[in-house]
């Protein structure tokens, strides 16, 4: 089958597709760790995997050069449009037959689609990992959804924002969710000597947070619950994992609400597996979200998780379930909840032990993979008969409404409509 001046064999009458993964950077974080993931476990048999960023590696893309072809330094400031020219030539030298452009809005999903459609790239598709601010497909990238095979979503709400609020067509949508490696993140005896590392007195009770430290993850929330659980269980302690911007404005307010030694700072931490292990409830206190890797981990590793109830949260965050759902912004209930966890570990570990069976089920890596795999065959497979690939299951889809997105998302989008305004 001719395409676009390029002869395209049957799936099964040619090697490995070449996949190019285009992205700005790959450094430590949630999205970064999943496009690691898929990179490393994607079937060497059907897929050849490698990595495209248009600035430098970042931390994860230099432990993944050993292991695929890894591009970068194509982009080499934010007006420069010979990159362009260096992705379409790079795609053409490399027949690359599958571009997947991973991150939402921003250079990379609009170089790396524009460049694929040059270069005749037979599947060109965007993995969107965002929900609302900061991140949003702008109006530029907008204009390139004709040139775009699939919009991958990571939740079935994150699909409905998609179609809603950032003018992805619902036919194109196609929701794989999130998942984590659950061999990794799984049930374990606490850690004693971890504990005593960081300080924790022995059988204190802890609650942690494992959230970059930027003003849509809401540590204040999480700060003023804190503050109110201390007074009824003195003996709690508070840990905060990542960091960020707000590291300055976070620390004053550790000091201000009387938490000092109370609230533990650990940084940015390479052992989150670990961590979960000391950790007896998880708290996620964000004002908006897609579908969080750190939530998907505390619950595979059995540790039921305090959330607000925004974006895809509630897919997997079961409340009485795996965990509770509280209101964004509200202290009050949150401090409840996590108190009711602290002081019956029966509970917690009922929930917990519920939470583990969920993500094996539902979220595993192997899953968020296999999704993958089979999206791009999909559409490979399409290209090469002349058909026009139709995701079948939502291709009679009506677009969903705004109304349809859970309710921070509905804020989220409000703030960009009044930005545009």
């Amino acid at each position: 089958m001719k395409y676009r001046h390029r002869e395209l064999l049957p799936i099964e009458q040619r090697g490995p597709l070449r996949v190019a993964f285009v992205t700005t950077a790959l450094n430590v974080g949630g999205e970064e760790t999943l496009l690691a993931n898929i990179i490393r476990r994607m079937d060497r048999r059907r897929f050849a995997p490698e990595l495209v960023c248009l600035k430098q590696l970042g931390v994860l893309g230099d432990q993944l050069v050993v292991e695929v072809p890894a591009f970068n330094g194509l982009l080499q400031n934010k007006f420069d449009l010979r990159v362009l020219a260096r992705l379409t030539q790079l795609f053409r030298e490399r027949q690359t037959d599958a571009v997947v452009t991973v991150g939402t809005g921003g250079d990379k999903m609009f170089w790396g689609r524009l460049a694929a459609w040059r270069a005749g790239v037979p599947v060109i598709a965007s993995a969107l990992h965002s929900t609302g601010l900061p991140n949003r497909v702008e109006f530029s990238n907008r204009l390139l959804a004709p040139l775009t095979d699939a919009f991958i979503a990571v939740a079935e709400a994150h699909g409905c924002f998609l179609a809603s609020d950032e003018g992805c067509a619902p036919r194109k949508i196609r929701v794989i969710p999130n998942g984590v490696d659950t061999s990794r993140f799984c049930d374990r005896p606490g850690n004693d000597a971890l504990r005593a590392e960081l300080g924790l007195p022995v059988g204190a009770p802890t609650v942690g947070i494992v959230a970059v430290l930027r003003p849509e993850k809401n540590h204040d929330l999480f700060l003023r619950a804190a503050a109110i659980v201390h007074r009824t269980v003195p003996e709690a302690r508070f840990l905060i994992v990542g960091d960020g911007p707000l590291r300055p404005e976070i620390e004053a307010q550790i000091h201000n609400l009387g938490l000092a030694g109370i609230v533990h700072m650990l940084g940015m931490r390479r052992d989150i597996p670990e961590l979960l292990h000391v950790i007896d409830v998880v708290a996620l206190t964000s004002k908006m979200e897609a579908n969080p890797v750190s939530v998907l981990e505390a619950l595979s590793s059995g540790r039921p998780v305090v959330s607000t109830r925004v974006g895809s949260i509630p897919e997997n965050v079961i409340d009485g379930e795996t965990g509770f759902l509280v209101p964004p912004g509200d202290e009050q209930t949150l401090a409840a909840r996590l108190t009711t966890l602290l002081t019956n570990p029966q509970t917690r570990e009922y929930l917990g032990r519920a939470a583990r069976e969920r993500i094996v089920r539902h979220a595993s890596l192997e899953s968020m993979v296999g999704g993958y795999e089979r999206l791009i065959a999909e559409i490979y497979s399409a290209k090469t008969t002349g058909r026009r690939w139709t995701n079948e299951r939502d291709s009679s889809a009506s677009p969903p409404t705004v109304h349809e997105v859970a309710p921070l998302t509905r804020a989220a989008a409000e703030v960009v409509a009044a930005d545009e305004r």
